[in-house]
């Protein structure tokens, strides 16, 4: 009876799922922090108590800590979100990028809008085959003026976003503008869906898997980086145009 209380979950290792959506993955191979990114981005507006959402206040001290902290080793990343706040999206997904622990991302369901940047934030990014991700131009809520300023605006918004999804993935920049601005495919947007082997086939995301596959491979650039013999840069450098990726 006592060996089967002892295997059951503990009250601190429960209580991070129910408040942050994350778990601590703790073997012999390492110890990895699962974090999940689901429902909107909420940024600087709150959205209505019954939506799901994942708060960037909550993710970036989160994040930090995990960069900090010498018992985490690696970082997996659980993806299954439908967009949300432009600016708190692409913060989460630089700090990601930035990291110099391993990261693995695993889009799961979907990662559509600005959940991209956060797919190939991580070092290494996998895609179920039945996943889905949207992408389209930005777009704002509320009151717009219509003023060359305005469309300035969103025009050097749409470049922030396509300079972070070039630099951190396979994607010609010119395939990923023609999957922005496509039209005919979505009923009532510009843009396009692709599913898990498109995006692989468009280098968009590295390889189609599941969770096995997403752990077996952080685990792997973990053990890499212990040894010393890390294949994978760690941290792009300030002066590369797109990121190495294997």
């Amino acid at each position: 009876m006592d060996e089967e209380k002892d295997q059951l979950p503990q009250e601190e290792d429960i209580q991070p799922i129910i408040d942050l959506g994350s778990s601590i993955i703790r073997g012999d191979r390492g110890t990895v922090y699962v974090l999940t990114i689901v429902g909107q981005i909420e940024g600087h507006q709150l959205l209505p108590p019954t939506s799901k959402s994942t708060k960037y206040e909550h993710v970036l001290p989160l994040l930090a800590t995990i960069e900090g902290s010498g018992e985490i080793d690696g970082l997996l990343i659980l993806l299954n979100n439908g967009g949300g706040d432009v600016e708190a999206g692409l913060a989460i997904s630089e700090v990601i990028s930035s990291m110099s622990k391993p990261t693995v991302s695993l889009v799961l369901g979907g990662s559509h809008s600005i959940g991209v940047p956060l797919a190939v934030s991580a070092k290494k990014s996998f895609i179920a085959p039945s996943a889905a991700m949207t992408i389209h131009p930005v777009r704002l809520n509320g009151l717009v003026i219509g003023v060359p300023q305005t469309f300035y605006y969103f025009e050097r918004i749409q470049e922030r976003i396509l300079q972070f999804v070039t630099a951190n993935s396979n994607i010609k920049r010119e395939a990923f503008t023609k999957l922005m601005l496509q039209t005919g495919e979505l009923a009532a947007d510009v843009g396009s869906v692709i599913y898990g082997e498109e995006a692989v086939e468009l280098g968009l995301i590295d390889r189609i898997g599941g969770l096995s596959d997403a752990l077996e491979c952080l685990y792997g650039m973990v053990e890499e980086k212990k040894q010393g013999t890390v294949s994978v840069p760690l941290r792009p450098a300030a002066t590369d145009k797109t990121r190495s990726r294997g």
